[in-house]
């Protein structure tokens, strides 16, 4: 006999066709995908085509809600690669998993010529970081094709980002800018319902303001968009617990526990069995 859990569900994401994806969970799951050799978590990177599906299909029967798909690496540090490059990376992949399942992709990327044969080759959300600032034609063919679209915060570039970070008052920085990037998605002709926000912990940012933005995740939330919050085995997790990105694992289903019970819609992560199970018996105690 099970409790019925004190959480709300999040509501549905609507993708394009009027299609949607619902669940009795208080959080989406979202699977990380890394189609390159540099991401910073080994575990979330593949090879070759055939591994890429080995471990999406294992994303998929660990109970994934959405697989996030990227052939550029956006680590602190990392440069950006072409779009031709970007193309040949992850086309093939998205075209191989919708051969074997029908589970929502999105697509991690900022080029728009990358995006729409993404979407072409079966993808359904774009994940931007940019928050569509990096290409001006990006936001019209979302709008075209009436696909969701997650915004992120970021300071800076991938290379340079991590610097001269800090903010001053990091949640009220991130919030502001996340809800003008809305107003400016939705003034570019995408639908508000179609909007998810990720507040970029990590992305530019010290470690004073990712503590502040997951104990945040509320006043984030109060925007008026789903919240993704994408904390696996991030740096922050690292210097909480004073140890390497193999350790963090537990530490990550801890501020994603943190982030759900505060709001969070989405939780993007490296290990989804780890936390189906745990979002299994969270929402089953409470």
């Amino acid at each position: 006999m099970t409790c019925k859990s004190k959480l709300k569900t999040p509501a549905p994401l609507i993708l394009s066709g009027n299609r949607s994806i619902t669940t009795s969970n208080p959080v989406f799951v979202m699977g990380i995908l890394n189609i390159n050799n540099d991401s910073f978590w080994e575990g979330s990177r593949a090879a070759s085509v055939d591994s890429a599906l080995r471990i999406a299909l294992k994303m998929v029967e660990d109970g994934a809600d959405i697989i996030d798909i990227g052939g550029e690496s956006t680590r602190p540090g990392a440069g950006y690669i072409s779009a031709e490059e970007e193309l040949k990376r992850i086309i093939p992949v998205i075209r191989e998993i919708r051969k074997h399942s029908q589970v929502v992709l999105s697509c991690d990327t900022r080029k728009s010529d990358v995006f729409r044969a993404a979407f072409e080759a079966g993808a359904d959300i774009l994940n931007d970081i940019s928050a569509l600032q990096d290409d001006s034609f990006l936001a019209g063919y979302c709008s075209q094709v009436d696909c969701p679209v997650i915004l992120m915060h970021k300071k800076g570039i991938p290379l340079t980002m991590q610097n001269n970070p800090g903010m001053r008052t990091p949640v009220k920085e991130v919030k502001k800018y996340l809800e003008n990037a809305a107003k400016n998605a939705v003034k570019m002709g995408i639908k508000k319902s179609k909007i998810i926000i990720d507040p970029g912990i990590g992305f530019g940012k010290t470690y004073n303001d990712n503590i502040s933005l997951i104990r945040g995740t509320g006043e984030i939330a109060k925007a008026g968009y789903p919240v993704l919050m994408a904390l696996s085995r991030k740096t922050v997790i690292g210097d909480i617990l004073n140890c390497g990105i193999q350790d963090r694992l537990y530490g990550t289903i801890a501020a994603n526990m943190i982030s759900v019970l505060k709001g969070a819609s989405i939780i993007r992560v490296h290990d989804v069995k780890a936390h189906t199970d745990f979002i299994k018996v969270f929402k089953d105690l409470l």
